[in-house]
Order: C-alpha cells, then structure tokens, then sequence
C-alpha cells in the first residue's frame, strides 16, 4: 500500500531541503540573506536537483513547489541565531570534535535542523530528525547521516 504524504507536508520538506541550500549560499556565497531568500522564493535558484540513476548517471530533476513562508521563516531564523546554535552544536559534539571542520552543507543542515527543534514546537522531534536523516541521505552516503541522526536525537532529548 502507497503511503500518503500530504501536500502541506511535501511543501515544509521543500521548505526545509530549500533552507539548507540557502543557508550554505549564504554562508560561503557571502551572500545577503534576503536576496538570496527572494532568489529562491522567485525560483531563480533551487529548482532542481541532481538525482542519481546509477551507472555513473545524473540526471536534473525539478523539486516541487515548496511553502516559501515557512522556507522564509527558517532561513531567516537560523541567520539570526546562527552564532547561538553553533555554540549550542559545539556542545553536543564528542570532544575532539569541531563544527567549524564539517563540510559545508553538513554544517548548513545541522543549523537548520538545531533551529528548528529549538525554536518551533507543531513539529514532533522524531519527525524533524527524520525529515533531516533523510536529507543527510540526500547529500552523502557515509557516515554523516547516522551522525545526523545521533547528534539530533541527543540535542532533542535536551532541549525539548
């Protein structure tokens, strides 16, 4: 039996795929975060990703259409509180450990991510932690996501 995901659902998990590409631009672009966020809400940038079909194959294919309040919302606050979260996330992290050493779309997901369990409350944590694993996912293929995947859980049992 197919499961069924809700439109809404579908536009917040573009929201959120949406939010990590920009908080990366915006970040290592230098870029200003409103124009980068009109970037996207105009759909200049982020349109489509790269899917990989095996054999060496990619292929682009169009996201769908994503709640660009939402996307506004996130973006924006996790440029307001960046320097907070990254303290926060420095916490968490096994000594030895450096955020500032992550690659920067890890890092980029783990911001949006820390944010969103801080500062909203109609998401469940175990659906938000699932929402970023499978992004992680979307990105790399090793370790990261089951990192992802600790680290979130750990910080969720903390400040929710």
């Amino acid at each position: 039996m197919a499961k069924f995901i809700s439109e809404k659902i579908k536009m917040k998990s573009g929201a959120r795929l949406a939010a990590v590409q920009a908080t990366y631009m915006i970040e290592y672009g230098q870029l200003p975060v409103d124009e980068v966020i009109k970037d996207f809400v105009n759909g200049e940038v982020g349109r489509y990703v790269i899917e990989d079909e095996g054999n060496d194959r990619e292929e682009l294919v169009e996201v769908g259409a994503m709640d660009t309040a939402y996307f506004t919302e996130l973006t924006k606050g996790v440029h307001t509180h960046k320097e907070e979260i990254e303290k926060s996330l420095a916490h968490y992290l096994k000594e030895g450990w450096s955020f500032e050493r992550f690659d920067g779309t890890l890092r980029a997901l783990l911001l949006c991510a820390t944010y969103e369990l801080a500062h909203t409350q109609d998401v469940d944590a175990n659906v938000l932690i699932k929402e970023y694993v499978d992004l992680a996912y979307a990105f790399f293929t090793k370790n990261e996501p089951k990192m992802v995947n600790a680290l979130l859980d750990h910080i969720a049992k903390e400040i929710r």
